[in-house]
């Protein structure tokens, strides 16, 4: 499906060494404005000649937005913080281990090299007929060309679907749900604070945004909590290949259990919506019960009550229901401990 096109268009490139001057020039330059993070995203689009923006803001000279810092209630991880360091960093591997494994499987070691953990969850959909131009609902035609009689949406979502059907990308996302990350977000108005599921939107809210940002607004710093450190943590991802592909479903979970009673748990899955996916209604039923097969088999029927299947992707539903079943029962945590 994918059309090659000519090289990419010009463009202004401006390379700021501080938040507030990208800031600025976000501002100044908006809404003809595309800000580069690792930019393996953004390039496709530049390449594609899809995008065509007048000015570009690469962020890679600014140090505040970079590094893992540990903190007296958690820990904070600069958005341009590359993915290799997230996985490798001593304290997450020991204390979030799900954010390591999730930030490991991130297609391969030269892509996580420069790709950065705000860019893993700022990316945009990959559904491919959006990417490659055509005028579907997300791109500001009035059709959803994946969701038609001969449309291919084998990828594409089970739950929540209104009008555009593609999905969140991002593996790195369910795991900063699980852990209850809050996101900071420097705009005109200042700086603001958002919980990790908070930072995503569906179509029901903006069907041509993933996330909310908006013009001249900058995903700054990911903070992690105390809460949920050194819990019980499972993360898988389920892929065609076990290097570059986007996860056909990922889910991540974090427990706190005694005397194999769940006493606390989050749960979080992606690439079944167009928004990563906190199951409540899961942790509700869950909570306070014993982690037993009878209970994580209830946890994954819940999990998909109201998914609906399209032409080529009804393998969905079971393998949400499995997933979701292992994160309750097949906690994985002491293979991050160290």
């Amino acid at each position: 499906m994918a059309i090659i096109r000519d090289v990419m268009p010009t463009f202004q490139l401006y390379q700021p060494t501080s938040v507030a001057d990208a800031q600025k020039l976000l501002q100044q330059h908006e809404p003809d404005a595309l800000v580069l993070a690792g930019g393996l995203d953004s390039m496709d689009w530049l390449k594609d000649r899809i995008r065509k923006p007048k000015a570009v803001v690469d962020l890679a000279g600014i140090d505040e937005l970079k590094g893992i810092r540990e903190t007296s209630d958690g820990v904070h991880i600069g958005a341009m913080t590359t993915l290799t360091e997230v996985a490798q960093n001593p304290v997450i591997r020991q204390k979030y281990g799900v954010l390591a494994q999730a930030s490991e499987v991130v297609a391969s070691p030269q892509i996580r090299n420069q790709g950065t953990v705000g860019g893993n969850v700022s990316q945009d959909t990959r559904c491919w007929y959006y990417r490659a131009g055509w005028p579907c609902y997300r791109a500001g035609g009035n059709i959803c060309y994946a969701d038609t009689p001969v449309g291919r949406n084998r990828e594409h979502a089970i739950l929540h679907a209104q009008r555009c059907i593609a999905v969140n990308p991002s593996d790195t996302a369910p795991a900063l749900i699980a852990l209850d990350a809050k996101f900071v977000v420097s705009t005109p108005n200042g700086e603001q604070v958002v919980d990790a599921e908070d930072y995503f939107v569906g179509p029901d809210l903006d069907i041509t945004r993933m996330n909310i940002l908006r013009p001249g607004y900058l995903l700054t710093e990911i903070r992690i909590p105390s809460t949920w450190a050194s819990a019980e943590f499972y993360f898988e991802k389920v892929r065609d290949r076990n290097v570059w592909d986007f996860p056909l479903m990922n889910v991540a979970s974090a427990i706190r259990s005694s005397a194999d009673m769940i006493q606390n748990i989050r749960i979080a899955v992606n690439a079944v919506a167009a928004r990563p996916l906190r199951l409540k209604m899961v942790e509700d039923a869950v909570r306070g019960k014993p982690r037993n097969a009878a209970t994580s088999e209830a946890a994954g029927k819940l999990a998909v009550q109201g998914a609906v299947p399209l032409q080529f992707n009804a393998y969905k539903i079971p393998l949400m229901r499995n997933l979701v079943k292992r994160a309750i029962s097949g906690v994985q945590e002491a293979a991050w401990a160290s």
